[in-house]
């Protein structure tokens, strides 16, 4: 799976992210400095050829061509999913350019003046992105809310300081840090790649420059030893973007070392001996269009499903080596292009332009979309395209105002220091725009210190309401920036994507025998506070088994972190099934995964069978927490933008709450053994068209997908209630100040439309009990009972409906009884089984026949609760 770059707010899913384009510049001069004397030297292969210092206009219209893919790529435009091997291709020049203008001088002039070279990346390229960094830092401050602005100041820095490629590396490769929206400065990362392979780069090829300065042969000196220590480079890195992209995407294509190979590539084009051999013309248009057509077939063939770089980046490489090496003289020619050949092509003057124009193209194209996507919401292909054209303007003017007047400036190249001056002011200017907007976002937000779970309100064991009091007015808790880190303090439990074998992770009273097992994927894992709680107050020990974006049913997935298929879930679900068959029975397994890994039912029912039945086979109780609410969109920058207005960040119910089919099973009894229960009635209450990111000043979600720690942990009462309520977990509940004991209560909560819960109760059906023992019920009542939500369903608000409906004149009705048969009051006591009625809506006549037990009747009977106790 290729790691992929998206548009706009991120969806989490299951699936991976869109492959970031590169920041395609100029790596060297249009027209290059004036030749350095001739070296003296014994041999005409030894001379400065590497290949001559004549302009190239072919590789210029090749930057267009590479800069127009990503383009595209970034557009959506259809068809052109591959256009991320721009990147490829602009590597392979840019290695190829910089190592023929850096061998010419070490043979020319036996060494090579470092100063001069950092002096005019420095004065070409940073200003330039300064530039755009500036306006970036600048327009987040306008454009973008409080805890989005805080993570833009910090990509500002990264990328001013050419680290911007690790910094997304490390978001990239943190499982539990996704869900943010895309970084406008995201292209950065190639820039970054490139200055920090040059700082290596080049002070190697002075140092061989050096030794070689000797040699009689100084040209084949230098050049043999670059070539051997620059095939060494190609082979090591190769070898190590292949390992990283079966192991970490994120590393292989955004990590220097794993790029290194494409750079040599290049490097080799300009070491070896081509200029001494003369191709025929024929070989010469085969290898030219060759490699074009490549770069287009990659171009329309490679899309988010290539594992990339890896293998496939071969063909994008070595086809632009391919078009480079087509134009490249042969003894005594000067020009090479022929008129058939590509190269005749991309020296045209549109390809040309566009080359001119790529640097800063690519620095303004990404931040425009991603800013206007910001305040506009996801853009479809059209206005993306429209967008990357807009660009163009500040592009333009970049390049006439800032790009060309520094680097044609005599006073400026006069002396290495002076450009080496303007690119440390350009560094300085975006990292102090960073640092003054960031601290005012940091002291706005206030601090990112931990909530003290000790100090929060209590949350409420039932009714609609998800505190057990008023939480009055003031902030939300926990605070946007709390909230990104209000992770559960299972301390790293939730193994990463590479581990295949959880730690033993006891938690509690870790000597008892009985045990809690938390069981499932980082939606279960979101459980662990309040798993906690229940086992601590009971003496018993919770063990966590959880894996990061791992699904508990056998599917077989792709990993967005390690970009292929997800081989270790597989694993570490085989191992965890296998340790709880053969260690100690536990006295309650509760299980929980995102529901929404795949849209097929009949492969989801099949691969939870695979799961449950080793499960149920271990005998213990089995409950399944249904899958929360998942909003799809970043909720705690969402508030930090509206603290006063929560409503504002609320999402769409049907997307953000699809049917949980393996809780639908569970309650139609398709899934013995296994109970079910649900906190989405008060995550998401009633039944309206959107769920609140924030109810009773609680910041319920992290990020765009889990639950914050704070809002588990108020969870905690209604979750013991609803485990004890399916018989999972014995009562800690002590008799009441009027000496009754409950034993089952149910308030009916849920979206209205849906069923009672069947951890408390089971349908009748027909028109009598099972056998007929007693026709019509044994009360002469005439309907036939269904399990149909037309007859039976909960009103969202807290009541039981049971409605009667007439169809071709037969009556249809339902009856529902308690799933329990053990209610009895303890020696000696009583039993008392209370319930609020509320009887059909008629009146006159009619109403003198209406009772609670009666034949059908138009009108609702809804039941606003029911509770069963014992006094002893």
């Amino acid at each position: 799976m290729p790691f992929l770059l998206a548009p706009g707010p991120l969806r989490k899913t299951a699936g991976p992210p869109r492959r970031p384009g590169s920041l395609l510049k100029r790596s060297a001069p249009a027209s290059t400095p004036p030749p350095a004397p001739p070296a003296r030297r014994s041999g005409g292969e030894s001379g400065p050829s590497p290949h001559r210092s004549t302009f190239r206009p072919d590789i210029e219209g090749l930057r267009a061509v590479a800069v127009l893919a990503v383009l595209a790529f970034h557009a959506e435009i259809p068809g052109l999913a591959g256009g991320f091997v721009g990147v490829d291709v602009f590597f392979v020049i840019s290695g190829y350019l910089i190592t023929g203008l850096l061998v010419r001088e070490a043979i020319s002039t036996g060494r090579i003046r470092l100063g001069d070279f950092f002096s005019r990346r420095a004065r070409r390229l940073l200003p330039s992105a300064a530039v755009v960094l500036a306006a970036v830092a600048v327009a987040g401050a306008w454009l973008t809310v409080p805890l989005r602005r805080t993570d833009l100041e910090y990509d500002v820095l990264a990328a001013a300081l050419s680290l911007a490629n690790w910094r997304f590396v490390s978001q990239r490769a943190d499982y539990l840090a996704a869900g943010h929206d895309q970084s406008p400065l995201l292209h950065f990362w190639s820039l970054a790649v490139e200055e920090q392979f040059y700082l290596a780069w080049a002070p190697l090829l002075a140092v061989v420059a050096v030794f070689a300065a000797r040699a009689v042969r100084r040209g084949r000196a230098v050049r043999s030893v670059v070539a051997l220590v620059t095939g060494a480079l190609v082979v090591g890195s190769f070898a190590l973007s292949l390992h990283w992209t079966e192991h970490s995407v994120s590393l292989a294509y955004l990590g220097t070392p794993s790029r290194v190979w494409q750079f040599g590539v290049g490097a080799l084009l300009a070491l070896l001996p081509w200029h001494l051999l003369r191709g025929p013309r024929p070989l010469r248009l085969l290898c030219g269009w060759g490699g074009a057509v490549a770069i287009g077939w990659c171009v329309v063939a490679y899309d988010a499903s290539t594992p990339y770089p890896g293998y496939a980046a071969l063909v994008p490489t070595l086809a632009t080596a391919a078009v480079i090496l087509a134009a490249i003289p042969g003894r005594g020619e000067r020009n090479v292009q022929g008129a058939y050949g590509v190269g005749r092509l991309l020296a045209g003057r549109a390809p040309r332009a566009v080359g001119r124009l790529s640097y800063t193209l690519y620095l303004w194209h990404w931040p425009v979309l991603v800013l206007a996507e910001a305040q506009l919401g996801t853009l479809g292909w059209p206005a993306r395209t429209a967008l990357t054209l807009a660009a163009v303007l500040p592009a333009l003017a970049t390049m006439r105002w800032v790009e060309q007047p520094l680097r044609r400036s005599r006073t400026v190249s006069e002396l290495p220091r002076r450009g080496l001056a303007v690119g440390v002011s350009a560094i300085v200017l975006p990292v102090a725009l960073a640092l003054v907007v960031g601290t005012a976002t940091l002291h706005l937000m206030g601090p990112a210190t931990p909530v003290d779970a000790k100090g929060l309100p209590p949350g409420a064991a039932s009714g609609p309401s998800l505190l057990g009091a008023s939480a009055g007015d003031g902030p939300v808790v926990p605070s946007p920036v709390q909230a990104r880190k209000n992770f559960p303090p299972d301390r790293n439990c939730q193994v990463a994507p590479e581990v295949t074998r959880s730690p033993e992770c006891l938690f509690g009273a870790v000597d008892s025998p009985d045990r809690i097992v938390l069981l499932g994927d980082s939606h279960a894992g979101q459980w662990f506070s309040p798993m906690l709680a229940l086992a601590a107050q009971r003496g018993w020990a919770l063990q966590e088994l959880v894996k990061q974006g791992c699904p508990l049913p056998q599917l077989a997935v792709d990993s967005p972190q390690l970009g292929r298929a997800y081989r270790e879930c597989d694993a570490w679900r085989a191992d965890v099934l296998e340790r709880l068959r053969t260690g100690p029975k536990p006295r309650l397994i509760v299980i929980a995964s995102l529901n929404r890994y795949t849209t097929d039912r009949q492969l989801l029912t099949a691969a939870w069978e695979k799961t449950l039945k080793p499960l149920r086979a271990i005998g213990a109780p089995i409950v399944y927490i249904e899958d929360t609410p998942v909003p799809g969109t970043d909720i705690p920058a969402c508030v930090s933008g509206a603290p006063d207005d929560a409503a504002a960040c609320a999402f769409q119910r049907a997307e953000a709450v699809p049917a949980d089919p393996l809780a639908r099973r569970i309650a139609a009894g398709a899934v013995p053994g296994v109970r079910s229960i649900s906190v989405n009635p008060v995550l998401c209450p009633g039944d309206g068209p959107t769920c609140p990111a924030v109810r009773e000043r609680i910041l319920l979600y992290r990020d765009d997908a889990h639950l914050t720690d704070v809002a588990a942990i108020v969870l905690t009462p209604r979750l013991e209630r609803l485990l004890t309520e399916a018989g999972a977990l014995p009562t800690t509940t002590a008799a009441g100040a009027d000496g009754w004991t409950e034993l089952l209560r149910d308030d009916f909560e849920g979206p209205a439309g849906s069923r009672p819960s069947p951890a408390n109760w089971q349908y009748d059906l027909g028109t009598c009990y099972p056998g007929c023992p007693a026709p019509q019920w044994g009360t002469g009542e005439i309907e036939t009972m269904t399990d149909s939500t037309d007859n039976v369903r909960l009103d969202g608000k807290g009541a039981l409906e049971i409605v009667p409906t007439r169809v071709d004149d037969r009556w249809r009705s339902g009856r529902i009884e308690t799933v329990r048969s053990d209610f009895a009051p303890p020696p000696g006591g009583v039993l008392r089984i209370e319930a609020s009625i509320a009887l059909p809506d008629v009146t006159g006549p009619e109403a003198a026949s209406s009772r609670p037990r009666t034949a059908p009747r138009r009108g609702r009977g809804p039941s606003r609760g029911i509770r069963c106790g014992s006094i002893g």
